[in-house]
């Protein structure tokens, strides 16, 4: 579910005010994150590295209260659930968008995550969950990059991280990666909370 809210009613009325009419309210962060643990489950229980890494990425940010409200237009709006963009390579060979709802659940998540990818994979049509607010991902999977810097459309407000891929070192995997929000959305500190949230959720996944 999603609706409209007062943002005098919020903790985020004074950023509404500042941000919501600035030319660039997009903010982006780099940050290197240890990615051992999500390589390992990925090879020894055959289960996709970035299914792995969206899951951390919707637990991460399930917990803080700002993931849920996101400036739409000129109004901000506040949803129930969260969900995790991927971009999926489709039967054409051009890109679909797949949204995929959080699910705490590990083994949900992954067999939504296989079914509406393959299902967007092969009708080339994009999988879009207006009643959640999304979180976008991207994967430059054959090239290693520090983060990108996303553009400021005006019309998609949603944070957005993008990685490339990984890089092995002698006793662990590291991967890059980059995070953009709206600074309406939230601050640095809820930011700088997310990643580090994004890397306890890493360290401390099971299967």
């Amino acid at each position: 579910m999603v609706k409209e809210i007062e943002p005098n009613q919020t903790t985020r009325a004074a950023a509404f005010e500042l941000w919501m009419s600035a030319p660039n309210p997009m903010v982006t962060f780099f940050k290197t994150i240890n990615v051992t643990r999500l390589v390992k489950l990925s090879k020894k229980n055959k289960l996709k590295f970035n299914m792995l890494l969206d899951y951390c990425i919707g637990k991460a940010a399930a917990g803080i209260k700002e993931f849920y409200i996101l400036p739409v237009g000129n109004k901000l709006m506040q949803y129930d659930t969260i969900a995790v963009n991927t971009i999926v390579k489709n039967k054409d060979g051009e890109v679909s968008s797949c949204d995929i709802l959080f699910n705490n659940d590990l083994a949900k998540f992954n067999q939504d995550y296989l079914q509406y990818t393959s299902q967007v994979a092969e009708t080339c049509e994009n999988r879009d969950l207006t009643e959640s607010m999304v979180i976008g991902t991207s994967a430059i999977v054959n090239v290693e990059i520090d983060g990108a810097v996303g553009m400021n459309s005006g019309i998609f407000n949603n944070p957005f991280i993008l990685w490339g891929r990984y890089k092995k070192s002698m006793f662990k995997y590291t991967l890059a990666l980059s995070f953009q929000f709206h600074h309406t959305q939230m601050d640095g500190a809820h930011a700088g909370s997310f990643l580090a949230n994004l890397q306890k959720e890493i360290d401390c996944l099971t299967k």
